[in-house]
């Protein structure tokens, strides 16, 4: 009878592990399939986590927005509300402390400043992960393409859906960071 329990508890951990795990995917999945896709005009650097490795620090353009009458202080929860520019690039055009009652696409996170009628946010999607090898070439890239007056050669593709938004790509020159690193090396 022991055994029985031991085993059953022992399954149902396993299975948990496997859920949760694929789940995550699952959602991560969902979003880049069925949401939304903004471009983000980026600033980058690149800094390196021992813990997880080589990646790109995205720093956005668009931080603050107008705060839709709401007292919105640092450190608040706050919805912002997304939409395409005539340029095809994502511009903030308000926010919340709570959701309104609209079709608009949004992203939830925190305020980091407040002034008059206006409200600065950090986005959350700003670490973007590639292969070691070809990270610190693909950080030189993107400040270079930064760097050029034209400042649409550069951005952060974003799928938003719901309250979830998923980085999907670095853009450079309408290339994909991963295949623009590979082209310049074969040039």
């Amino acid at each position: 009878m022991n055994k029985i329990i031991i085993i059953l508890v022992f399954g149902v951990m396993v299975l948990a592990q496997l859920f949760v795990p694929g789940n995550m995917i699952y959602q991560q999945e969902a979003v880049l399939t069925e949401g939304t896709a903004y471009k983000f005009k980026t600033r980058p650097i690149d800094p390196t986590d021992p813990l997880r490795g080589k990646y790109i620090f995205l720093d956005y353009q668009m931080n603050f927005v107008a705060a839709n009458n709401d007292s919105i202080s640092y450190g608040d929860t706050i919805y912002v509300y997304i939409e395409n520019d005539e340029n095809g690039f994502a511009v903030a055009t308000k926010a919340s402390k709570t959701p309104l009652d609209t079709e608009q696409d949004f992203i939830v996170t925190t305020a980091t400043n407040s002034y008059d009628d206006s409200v600065h946010f950090n986005l959350p999607f700003n670490v973007f992960y590639m292969e070691e090898s070809k990270a610190y070439e693909a950080e030189v890239y993107v400040r270079e393409a930064n760097r050029d007056a034209d400042l649409e050669n550069c951005y952060g593709l974003v799928y938003i859906k719901g309250d979830k938004a998923v980085l999907n790509d670095v853009i450079v020159n309408d290339i994909s960071i991963k295949d623009y690193v590979l082209q310049e090396r074969l040039d």
